[in-house]
């Protein structure tokens, strides 16, 4: 991999990302919340994807829209029913290259980390509350950075074991930087694929103050979408963020 931009991911993975994910389930809870969040307003998704979120949201009546960086993982979301009717811009999702104003804005499963540094992170913040109406909300749903692991300084965990399927995810972390570099490793008889990403993992309170520089205040933020509490042993957190 000579050079990791932000489209690599998704061009990478595309045509095997719903396959490799679909242990995240049916994503109702999901598409209720935010459907909830939108009202009769527009949502716009940043790194939508193959549509696994925005497709059901869609589904809901919710108008949606998207960005992502990666055209091929956009194809998938095309190819799907409905998937040719949800705008979608190609871009920096940092930069929130897009018109008008929406009710709700929202990135989840850590994609948001997927911006590298700090300033994009903030410029995204920025740009997000640029683009709410009066009252709308900012929706970020991302893991809670395990420090057992940061401390370590790297980490192998074995995600699957069966007749036919070894999955493994490597990861080393940067704590300075708060940066990690994973990647998912898929050995099986045909033979091995890899998927790498790059990642500036945040913890709660410096999303928090990323929100209040971009002049959004915290509203709630759960551990699940069914708005399970948040508590010190919440792996992921559900942040909603409101102008």
């Amino acid at each position: 991999m000579s050079e990791y931009r932000p489209e690599t991911y998704g061009e990478r993975i595309a045509d095997v990302y719903d396959e490799w994910y679909v242990w995240l389930g049916e994503p109702e809870s999901e598409a209720a919340m935010l459907a909830e969040l939108a009202g009769a307003g527009r949502a716009l998704e940043l790194g939508i994807g193959t549509g696994r979120i925005a497709l059901p949201l869609a589904a809901k009546g919710v108008e949606v829209h998207g960005i992502d960086a990666s055209p091929a993982i956009v194809a998938q979301m095309r190819a799907k029913p409905g998937g040719d009717a949800i705008p979608v811009t190609i871009g920096d999702m940092a930069d929130v290259p897009v018109d008008g104003t929406f009710e709700l804005i929202f990135v989840v499963f850590n994609t948001f980390f997927m911006l590298m540094t700090q300033e994009q992170q903030v410029r995204c913040f920025r740009n997000v509350a640029a683009h709410l109406a009066p009252g709308g909300r900012f929706l970020l749903h991302a893991f809670v950075p395990d420090t057992s692991r940061i401390e370590k300084g790297q980490d192998v965990s074995v995600r699957e074991a069966s007749l036919d399927l070894v999955r493994l995810d490597t990861t080393i972390y940067d704590p300075q930087a708060q940066r990690l570099d994973t990647t998912q490793v898929r050995i099986t008889e045909q033979g091995i694929r890899l998927s790498h990403a790059k990642l500036r993992y945040a913890y709660p309170p410096e999303l928090d103050l990323m929100a209040q520089l971009a002049g959004l205040e915290l509203e709630a933020r759960y551990s699940t979408f069914d708005k399970q509490p948040f508590t010190a042993a919440s792996a992921y957190a559900v942040s909603v963020y409101r102008a």
